[in-house]
């Protein structure tokens, strides 16, 4: 759900299944396994997997009957929204990050979240330009040589941009939207 769709969304309504990463057995390939503090989830050690840079799927045929039990059971864990709004209520205070932070409790569009070094971030998706309302100065965190979060918020009318500088207190930005968006019921008409 989003905010083209709010009736009934909250933090607890946007949970999503517990992720882990996908493996096999190396001397017994062919059986996906779910990967978890070491082990996978049916308990075999990591010394004895192939781990793969890929989500654990308990619904595929070849998975392993056991993890795939183990991971519906699992708890379900914070959607994307709620995720970014524990990160943002250690932001710079201000009016922004309090709009932003009711935004993401209405479900707003988390339309991108990703964190690398801060001047390629910047560079292919800050999109500085389009930034009209800052309330920290971003300078200092646009020529960092550091890693950077980057996220990217849409709700009704506004663009938030949110950085997340790995050592300091993330901040909140404003952007102009990229395209015109069409205008429902219930958002304002001013950016």
């Amino acid at each position: 759900m989003s905010t083209s769709d709010q009736r009934g969304w909250s933090f607890a309504s946007a949970r999503v299944p517990a992720f882990f990463t996908a493996c096999e057995e190396t001397d017994a390939p062919g059986v996906g396994h779910g990967l978890t503090a070491g082990r996978t989830l049916c308990g075999i050690p990591r010394d004895r997997l192939t781990v793969y840079r890929s989500p654990f799927s308990p619904a595929r045929e070849t998975a392993c009957p056991r993890c795939r039990q183990l991971a519906a059971e699992a708890p379900t864990e914070p959607g994307v929204q709620e995720r970014l709004h524990h990160r943002v209520r250690g932001a710079v205070p201000g009016r922004l990050r309090e709009e932003l932070l009711a935004a993401l409790w209405q479900g707003a569009d988390v339309t991108l979240w990703i964190n690398g070094p801060a001047k390629d971030l910047v560079r292919h998706y800050g999109q500085v330009d389009r930034i009209v309302e800052v309330g920290e100065p971003i300078e200092a965190v646009v020529r960092a040589d550091e890693r950077l979060g980057l996220a990217r918020v849409v709700h009704g009318a506004r663009e938030f941009v949110v950085f997340l500088p790995k050592d300091g207190r993330p901040f909140v930005t404003r952007a102009e939207p990229a395209w015109p968006r069409p205008v429902t019921p219930g958002d304002s008409v001013r950016p």
